[in-house]
């Protein structure tokens, strides 16, 4: 049995791949929404809600798991530790799946950040008036508190689900200033956002082409504002960034274990 930590647009078609190949497998998914996403895949089983390290191996032992595929977000370093401290326990193959990262074009409008801290900081140094932040619910208190002490607006782009926009009011963030869409998005309704909003910095993580992070770069370039771009967390030793070879990796090993 295969389990697949999904979520992504990405792992949403590791699904669909699995499926195909017939493979079998289950699927967690770290919110409600993401589960629903994959209720068209050919998994056997759909496990809603973030899972610990501890749950994750016990859920491994439980249903006879064999081998993890982790492809969470680039950006979900926990979940990443928990997938591989959960198979070292309980003994099953890991491996990550990894998005490719974007090629980035070289423009002195593009800032790159190594954490969230420091990009909240960035983004109140360069912005005049107002900050069009791209980076979910998470570390969104960081930079309201941010903007608010330096008297700078702040518009957060979210998922339109229930736990994100009761973060956001919590925070008082106004609903004016709360844009609640499923992305990705072309560069033209990046820029006519951006515009509508009047922004003068964009902040991104880089979530590569499958996230929208080259529309975004080409919708704020194409308007000469600033990027506030947060770089990606290290990529684990051994990744795979192409679902052809992993789909190869993956029928190996079972080959592999079956003799």
């Amino acid at each position: 049995m295969i389990l697949l930590l999904a979520g992504t647009a990405d792992g949403r078609e590791i699904a669909v791949r699995l499926g195909d190949a017939g493979h079998r497998f289950i699927a967690c998914a770290a919110t409600e929404y993401g589960g629903r996403l994959l209720e068209n895949s050919s998994a056997e089983e759909i496990i809603p809600g973030r899972l610990n390290a501890e749950e994750l191996a016990e859920l491994i032992c439980n249903r006879n798991v064999q081998l993890v595929i982790d492809a969470t977000h680039p950006y979900a370093e926990a979940a990443t530790v928990n997938a591989d401290q959960a198979c070292a326990v309980a003994a099953a193959k890991y491996i990550r799946f990894q998005r490719p990262a974007l090629v980035m074009p070289v423009s002195p409008l593009i800032h790159p950040v190594r954490g969230y801290r420091e990009a909240a900081d960035r983004a109140v140094k360069l912005a005049e008036q107002c900050i069009f932040l791209t980076i979910g619910v998470k570390t969104l208190s960081t930079f309201v508190t941010a903007a608010r002490t330096a008297g700078k607006k702040v518009i957060a782009r979210v998922m339109p689900d229930l736990e994100g926009l009761r973060q956001c009011l919590e925070l008082g963030i106004e609903p004016g200033d709360i844009v609640a869409m499923q992305g990705p998005f072309s560069a033209d309704l990046n820029k006519q956002l951006i515009i509508h909003y009047q922004a003068d910095v964009l902040v991104t993580k880089e979530s590569g082409t499958i996230g929208g992070t080259d529309a975004k770069l080409e919708a704020a370039l194409a308007l000469a504002i600033p990027v506030v771009l947060i770089t990606r967390p290290p990529v684990p030793e051994g990744a795979v960034d192409n679902i052809e070879e992993l789909l190869t990796i993956i029928a190996l090993y079972e080959r592999t274990k079956c003799k």
